[in-house]
C-alpha cells in the first residue's frame, strides 16, 4: 500500500454542511467510526443522531443533541470558545465578512463582523497571552487552512498564480490599472488569482478577477466608480469597492484573499470571492507563497514584497514542492532602476548561487500569460 492510499485509509472523514450531516445519519452502520464533524448541527435530526455510536470521532463547534456524548467512545468534542469568531466549515464569502455592513450606513463598519473582530482582536491584544483566546484564534486558524485546503483542491495547482505588491498603490496608479487589467485576462484563461487580499495592488488583482468575463468598457466603469476613492485610508475607499461588488456582481469566476486581522487597519477587499483571513500573520504570510504553485508575478512593492521574493527564491531553488514555478516581475523600470532586483536575481542565478529559477521581466501582459501558460503545458507532458 502506497503512503497516500495509506494517509486516506487511517484519514478522518469530514463532514461540514448540513447534506453531509443527514447522508452520514442515513447510513445503516450502527457505529460511526473516524468522522470530523465540524460546525454542523446533529440537533435536526436528534432521533437519528441517538440511533448510532460514535467511537473516535471529533466534534468541533457542533450543536449536538442531548445525550449523544453517552453514546461516544474515544471521542474529542471541541465547542465554540464563546468568542466573537468560531470555527468554521467554508472559507469566508465577502457578505460573510462584512456582515452588518451598509454603504449607505455611515461607520457601519465599526459594527460588522469584521470590525467587530478586529476590535475584539486589539481589545484582546494582538499577542494575547490569555489562553483562551490564543485557543480560540488558533482552532479559528486552524479551520481556515482546513477550507482552504479543500477548496484549492479543486483547481489544477499549476493554475494558482500569487500576486504580490504595495498595499499603497493608488487606484488612480497606471500600475493599478495594468494588474487589473493583467488579472482579468489570466482569470478568463482558466488560472485562479491569489493575494494578501488587502488594498492597492491585491485589490487591483481582485478587482479583475472580479470583471472576468464582462467587456473592458465595464472594467473602465468600474475603476472610474473607485478612483473616487484612490487610498485606502480615504473616506469611501470600502464604500466604492462595494459599488462596484454590488453593480457588477460575479457567479462564474472565483479569486482568493488571505487577509490578516494583524493587519487590521486595511481593509479586506470585497471584490475577492472567497476570503481565508487569519489571526496569525506568518501562517497566512507563508501560506501565500506555499499554495501559488503555478507562479508568482511580482509588481512593484517596496520591503513585504522584496521578503516575498526571496522567499519564493529560496523555494524553488530547493525544489520544495517538487518543481520550480515561475517568478514574474511586471515592471521593466522598477525593477531594473528603482528596485533593482533583477539585476541581482540574474547574477545570483549566473554564478549559480541560486539553482532551478524561472525568471521573467516585462511590462507587457501578453508575456506573463505565455510563460505561465508554458508552464501549465509543460506539467502535462507524459514524463
Amino acid at each position: 500500500m502506497t503512503q497516500t492510499h495509506r494517509y486516506m485509509r487511517d484519514s478522518y472523514k469530514q463532514i461540514k454542511d448540513d447534506w453531509q450531516v443527514a447522508q452520514t445519519l442515513h447510513q445503516e452502520c450502527e457505529e460511526i467510526r473516524r468522522y470530523a464533524f465540524q460546525s454542523v448541527n446533529l440537533t435536526a435530526e436528534t432521533d437519528l443522531a441517538l440511533s448510532h455510536t460514535y467511537r473516535d470521532c471529533i466534534f468541533i463547534g457542533c450543536q449536538l443533541p442531548m445525550g449523544l456524548k453517552k453514546k461516544s467512545k474515544d471521542c474529542l468534542f471541541l465547542p465554540d470558545m464563546g468568542e466573537t469568531f468560531r470555527y468554521r466549515n467554508h472559507l469566508y464569502s465577502p457578505e460573510e465578512l462584512y456582515e452588518g455592513y451598509s454603504p449607505a450606513v455611515k461607520n457601519s463598519y465599526e459594527t460588522c463582523f469584521d470590525g467587530r473582530v478586529y476590535r475584539h482582536f486589539l481589545k484582546k491584544g494582538k499577542y494575547s497571552s490569555d489562553v483562551k483566546e490564543t485557543l480560540a484564534r488558533s482552532l479559528h486558524d486552524h479551520s481556515i487552512s482546513d477550507c482552504l485546503h479543500d477548496f484549492l483542491s479543486n483547481f489544477n495547482e499549476h493554475r494558482l498564480i500569487g500576486i504580490m505588491g504595495g498595499h499603497s498603490l493608488s487606484r488612480k496608479d497606471l500600475a493599478y490599472k495594468q494588474v487589473a487589467y493583467l488579472s482579468k485576462l489570466l482569470t478568463e484563461k482558466g488560472f485562479l488569482m491569489i493575494t494578501g487580499g488587502g488594498p492597492g495592488a491585491m485589490e487591483a488583482t481582485h478587482l479583475g478577477a472580479w470583471m472576468a468575463g464582462r467587456n473592458d468598457l465595464e472594467l473602465q466603469d468600474a475603476l472610474h466608480i473607485l478612483s473616487t476613492a484612490p487610498k485606502f485610508t480615504d473616506e469611501g475607499w470600502l464604500e466604492t469597492a462595494w459599488r462596484v461588488h454590488d453593480r457588477f456582481p460575479q457567479k462564474d469566476y472565483q479569486s482568493l484573499g488571505v487577509p490578516t486581522w494583524l493587519y487590521g487597519h486595511e481593509p479586506s477587499t470585497p471584490l475577492a470571492t472567497h476570503i481565508a483571513k487569519y489571526f496569525n500573520n506568518s501562517i497566512r504570510e507563508d501560506g501565500i507563497l506555499t499554495i501559488a504553485t503555478g507562479g508568482i508575478i511580482y509588481t512593484p512593492g517596496s520591503a513585504g514584497t522584496l521578503q516575498e521574493i526571496f522567499q519564493e527564491a529560496v523555494q524553488n531553488h530547493y525544489l520544495t514542492f517538487g518543481y520550480a514555478s515561475p517568478m514574474i516581475f511586471l515592471g521593466t523600470d522598477f525593477w531594473t532602476r528603482e528596485v533593482p532586483i533583477w539585476p541581482l536575481m540574474m547574477d545570483l542565478t549566473e554564478r549559480g548561487v541560486y539553482k532551478n529559477l524561472i525568471l521573467c521581466l516585462t511590462d507587457k501582459k501578453e508575456d506573463v500569460e505565455r510563460v505561465l501558460t508554458e508552464q501549465v503545458l509543460a506539467h502535462q507532458q507524459p514524463k
